[in-house]
């Protein structure tokens, strides 16, 4: 009796022994867990909350992908390669709105003659316009490359070109038209150019965590940025990102004051982004946001604005010119900047008039201008941040 007793507490306590062991080794790794969430929670909180919002068309994409390319590793050759098909894409796409805009306007424009394709191009017109229907495009072949050449120089096709602002011809369009043998070699691999003018729809959320003074730089905050999808469907999606953001950059068009939206042709861009600027301006959520409005495509923006007038656009219609060339260039952008200005002081209601708001001149394309604005909003947050903790 004595020696089972025995043997049963040697029993329990070997057991005791390994328990003891298997909790010390379960509290040890709880702990290292929840040290590890604590240094996260902790890292989290300088990690500062950019959210890039604007229409569709607007360039919040192309200024995502510089960043990435300015203050990440850039795009590596199968993210490159991954462009393939979308750039192909946006060759046939484009040249199915061309074509198809031709025949339109032949049927419907005073001139009409003008938009008469040669009769050596119809069948031609018609064999691109089929391929740029369907939902899956070809890998783009030389012939093709050639069929496609030949149309884009057709005097109709020009003429159509022209007016592209009324047949939501995407701003790509010359581009890929004068690339077309190097875009359709076996053998071709895109270049950070080609990528930072292909253009997908964003759909749904993305995000990438940068640095614009180098990553692990005391000086410097660290960044997430998040870019969402600018068409009306896409805004519902936004909504769960408001919360916790440090600045919101809003990006504006100011070219595209005589154009319509892809996905409303009734609707006037410029139009749309005063109403989606005005919107999220009321937020509460957003009641100590800064606010970044970047006034992007003014490379396109002064080329156009001495063709078309501003006042086309019913915001704009109280414009009056004063010039020509470079002055009356920057006359227009100013009248713009006040208009955003002006909408922006109306709507921000009396307590939230000492958040930051700063407007700059932007061109999404040009790496240099994406680099020194991404710097002075560093600067600019960087300072509020001081401000806030009573260091300045």
């Amino acid at each position: 009796m004595l020696s089972h007793l025995s043997r049963s507490m040697g029993l329990l306590c070997s057991r005791n022994r390994r328990y003891n062991k298997q909790d010390t080794e379960e509290n040890v790794q709880a702990a290292e867990i929840e040290r590890r969430i604590v240094q996260e929670t902790e890292a989290e909180k300088h990690i500062q909350k950019l959210l890039l919002l604007g229409v569709g068309e607007s360039g919040k994409s192309t200024i995502f992908k510089q960043i990435k390319l300015l203050f990440q590793t850039g795009f590596d050759e199968a993210e490159l390669k991954s462009y393939i098909p979308v750039i192909h894409a946006n060759v046939y796409q484009t040249i199915k709105v061309l074509h198809d805009g031709s025949k339109e306007l032949a049927q419907s424009d005073k001139e009409f003659s003008k938009y008469v394709l040669s009769s050596d191009n119809k069948d031609i017109g018609e064999k691109l316009s089929d391929i740029g229907g369907r939902l899956d495009y070809p890998r783009l072949t030389r012939e093709h490359a050639h069929d496609i050449e030949t149309l884009w120089n057709d005097a109709a096709i020009q003429e159509t070109y022209a007016r592209g602002n009324e047949l939501q011809v995407p701003d790509c369009a010359h581009y890929f038209m004068e690339n077309l043998q190097r875009l359709s070699d076996v053998n071709y691999i895109p270049t950070k150019e080609d990528v930072l003018y292909a253009r997908v729809r964003t759909t749904g959320v993305v995000e990438i965590q940068f640095s614009p003074v180098g990553e692990n730089k005391k000086s410097g905050e660290v960044y997430r940025l998040f870019d969402v999808g600018g068409q009306r469907n896409e805004r519902r999606k936004w909504i769960h990102l408001f919360e916790g953001v440090t600045a919101v950059i809003f990006c504006a068009a100011i070219s595209e004051y005589d154009q319509t939206l892809f996905e409303d042709e009734q609707k006037n861009r410029m139009m749309e982004t005063k109403e989606l600027f005005e919107w999220v301006l009321k937020q509460e959520c957003f009641e100590k946001t800064s606010f970044m409005l970047f006034l992007n495509k003014f490379d396109i923006f002064e080329k156009k604005v001495l063709q078309v007038p501003l006042s086309v656009c019913e915001w704009f219609k109280d414009y009056q010119p004063i010039s020509t060339g470079k002055q009356e260039i920057e006359h227009a952008y100013e009248f713009v900047k006040k208009k955003f200005e002006e909408l922006y002081f109306q709507t921000t209601s009396p307590d939230r008039v000492d958040r930051v708001f700063k407007v700059y001149r932007t061109t999404a394309l040009d790496q240099k201008l994406v680099k020194k604005t991404f710097k002075l909003v560093d600067e600019t947050l960087r300072r509020r941040n001081l401000l806030e903790a009573g260091l300045l």
